[in-house]
């Protein structure tokens, strides 16, 4: 089975998507801070569902934006991590965090 290796990437753009994603991971981490300390208990268990899931979603992102930046530093960025064939720049600017090329995405969304 013939693999496409991915494209060199643009060193310029790639220094750009580290910056950008090492500021939403600062965002996000300030984000995480504060609403761990605000997670007072209002006795609202509308707002506590509310709070976990904002937590959680923020925590997710974390994982995410910490992922790109891993693949970054290990040259694997814009590699699907599935067929390993190059994801489009332009799906990448999008969705920094992407792991896998749109086909690839679908199929995992099963």
């Amino acid at each position: 089975m013939s693999v496409d290796h991915p494209r060199t990437i643009d060193q310029s753009w790639l220094a750009d998507m580290r910056a950008s994603l090492a500021d939403d991971f600062a965002a996000q981490t300030a984000r995480l801070r504060e609403l761990t300390e605000l997670n007072a208990d209002t006795g609202d268990p509308g707002e506590a569902h509310n709070q976990a899931a904002l937590l959680a979603a923020t925590r997710q992102t974390i994982e995410q934006i910490t992922g790109a930046l891993n693949r970054i530093s290990d040259g694997s960025y814009g590699a699907c991590q599935r067929c390993h064939r190059s994801i489009p720049t332009e799906r990448l600017e999008i969705l920094p965090h992407a792991r896998f090329c749109v086909p690839c995405q679908e199929k995992q969304n099963r």
